[in-house]
């Protein structure tokens, strides 16, 4: 079996934190052929969906042969784990993958549902697990939520890994003008959503494959910052799922099933849904070392079973 991975250039990736490496690596222990390729190296020869990929041997990181031009029904599998940002080379590359997706490869995450679920608005279908939200451009909107709840958290739709997300008073003087900043003069909208003052002790990373949560990691704040996302300096820590978090899981897996979406991270504070990450979520490296847990083995065996092997 031929497994392909969609990645940024391997020479960015860091294998000791890397989630994709971990998967590769799990894969290629399950005895699967591990290929791999950047968004550039998809293409459509008609209606027919190639990949120019090389197969590569990723324990230890990394050996790699020369690239081959192959169509990608030669794949059982492909992943899509490009990081952020979902711009138009990616949303490009999303319907490249249906092609082969309609060829009868699986595709993980299913290409459409990429496009569909931002990771600031996909939340939004469960907004009844999260704290009070609400995403707009009007000024006068923002300011007046703001007001309400006191404290607010503003991100930014496009941001990833904790980039841009700003903590505001709403009594803060000014606000209107940082709000006309952030929305870029009421042209694009933002999510404001009540600070959860308990996202001191951490916000907590769930990942979900196939639906059920196989592993999670709390990740705590540095000193003197309110962002607990690891790329700003967070730590993560062992944790264990509450009752309420276990709720969460079970309400969203359904969808989360329905939609296509295997390998997904969602993130919590205070038992309230924060995200839903379903680009190329991050955290199999920090479940494993710190739960002792073998996630990216447990992630490929599931993998395989649904793919009746």
């Amino acid at each position: 079996m031929r497994q392909l991975f969609v990645l940024d250039p391997l020479a960015r990736i860091n294998p000791a934190k890397d989630s994709t490496a971990a998967l590769m690596q799990a894969a290629q222990r399950a005895s699967v052929e591990v290929w791999a390729c950047t968004l550039a190296d998809l293409q459509a020869r008609g209606h027919e969906p190639w990949v120019n990929a090389m197969p590569v041997v990723p324990d230890p990181w990394i050996g790699m042969e020369a690239s081959q031009s192959r169509p990608m029904k030669d794949f059982a599998c492909i992943w899509m784990r490009k990081d952020p940002p979902v711009d138009e080379a990616y949303l490009y590359a999303t319907h490249l993958l249906e092609l082969a997706e309609r060829a009868g490869t699986l595709v993980l995450n299913r290409p459409a549902s990429l496009r569909a679920w931002n990771e600031k608005l996909g939340a939004l279908r469960f907004s009844k697990l999260m704290a009070p939200t609400l995403v707009a451009s009007r000024v006068s909107e923002l300011a007046a939520f703001a007001r309400e709840h006191q404290e607010v958290v503003l991100k930014p739709l496009g941001g990833r890994a904790g980039q841009g997300v700003v903590r505001v008073s709403g009594r803060a003087p000014g606000i209107e003008a940082l709000l006309e900043l952030v929305t870029d003069q009421e042209q694009l909208p933002v999510m404001v959503q009540r600070f959860l003052p308990e996202v001191i002790e951490g916000d907590k990373r769930i990942l979900l494959v196939d639906g059920q949560p196989l592993g999670a990691v709390n990740r705590r704040p540095k000193q003197g910052d309110f962002r607990s996302n690891l790329a700003m300096g967070g730590s993560p820590e062992p944790t264990e799922l509450s009752s309420r978090e276990q709720e969460i899981c079970a309400a969203m897996a359904p969808i989360l099933k329905e939609q296509g979406l295997f390998f997904v991270g969602i993130d919590v504070i205070a038992g309230s849904l924060s995200e839903i990450n379903v680009t190329s979520p991050t955290g199999i490296r920090e479940v494993e070392r710190l739960m002792g847990v073998p996630l990216a083995d447990q992630v490929i065996e599931r993998l395989l079973v649904r793919l009746g092997e």
